[in-house]
């Protein structure tokens, strides 16, 4: 009786073992399934190829969306998304708040694999990761190419598109620099952008610096502080810049408010007619929804694209 109870045992505590061990491979197995990512609020355990998937940072949705990464939930509340985001608006997608103001109940209720946070919902990350892993995937304006770039590869690690963002980067950087081949000699620049009937500019290393910084164009002035918010000008300070190309950006039209003067309508006085850009017909309206409310991999594309066509459309001397 005594070697039957023994042998039992035996065999219960063989049985256990190996349970144990299958507990110790399985969890040695989710550690492996795990990337630690560094991002612009610290270091970050997420799970790979999550599939439950929130982003507030729409610069990085735009990049999510030129991999076709797919996505759960989003802002949509007094969001003005881009055209080429705009299916992001639909009723396929959770409501989760606004870019600012997340709404964490229902958060909570998704219970996602991964939130995307920084941009606008840089204040929010503490709460967010919380709720679930959060990373800030911000662009460096100051290291706009090399951060870009760093973005787009933990994109494709996350989310097993290695292959995808090798090329989307080569393609991008490819597009760079037949452009620069036009915009080095094209002469100096300006961008500024319209708010509110008022005009603020824009230098190098700033919130719109990859004209300077990547594309090559000539600063027709330099800035003391780079600021996100740009540097106030008057029409008189641009005349005396006297840009031959001036870039523009509507942030009234970017976020919808049709009750302030148009950028076109700004620009329009004695003053801006004077400048070379005005007279050579170089002043560019650019996409401004794209540019103010995204600004990922596609936006600076579809900016290449504009200025190129701009470039394209001088006349032969």
């Amino acid at each position: 009786m005594y070697s039957y109870i023994k042998v039992k045992f035996l065999v219960l505590l063989a049985v256990l073992l190996v349970l144990v061990g299958c507990d110790n491979k399985k969890e040695q197995q989710t550690s492996a399934n795990t990337l630690t990512i560094e991002h612009a609020q610290g270091k970050t355990d997420v799970p790979e190829n999550p599939k439950k998937v929130v982003v507030f940072n729409t610069a990085t949705l735009d990049i999510m969306d030129a991999l076709n990464i797919p996505v759960t939930a989003l802002p949509q509340s007094d969001v003005h998304y881009p055209t080429f985001l705009s299916k992001y608006e639909r009723k396929d997608y959770t409501n989760v708040g606004t870019l600012f103001e997340p709404n964490y109940e229902v958060l909570s209720s998704i219970q996602p694999d991964v939130i995307v946070a920084g941009g606008r919902a840089t204040d929010a990350y503490k709460k967010l990761n919380d709720i679930a892993p959060t990373i800030s995937l911000d662009i460096d304006p100051n290291n706009f190419l090399s951060s870009l770039t760093q973005r787009t590869e933990q994109l494709g690690s996350i989310f097993n598109k290695q292959n995808e963002a090798k090329k989307l980067i080569v393609d991008f950087n490819q597009k760079i620099e037949q452009l620069k081949t036009k915009t080095t000699t094209a002469g100096t620049a300006l961008v500024i952008m319209v708010n509110g009937g008022k005009m603020s500019a824009y230098g190098s290393k700033s919130r719109f610096g990859f004209v300077f910084d990547v594309l090559g164009f000539q600063p027709a002035t330099t800035f003391q502080e780079a600021g996100r918010h740009g540097n106030a000008v008057t029409s008189e300070f641009i005349l005396s810049v006297n840009p031959q190309w001036i870039f523009v950006l509507d942030r009234d039209n970017a976020i919808g408010n049709k009750e302030a003067q148009s950028a076109q309508q700004v620009l329009d006085n004695e003053l801006i007619r004077k400048t070379a850009a005005w007279q050579q017909n170089h002043i560019v309206y650019l996409d401004s929804s794209s540019m103010y409310i995204a600004g990922g991999i596609q936006t600076y594309s579809h900016l290449m694209d504009q200025i190129d066509a701009a470039l394209q459309s001088e006349p032969a001397h």
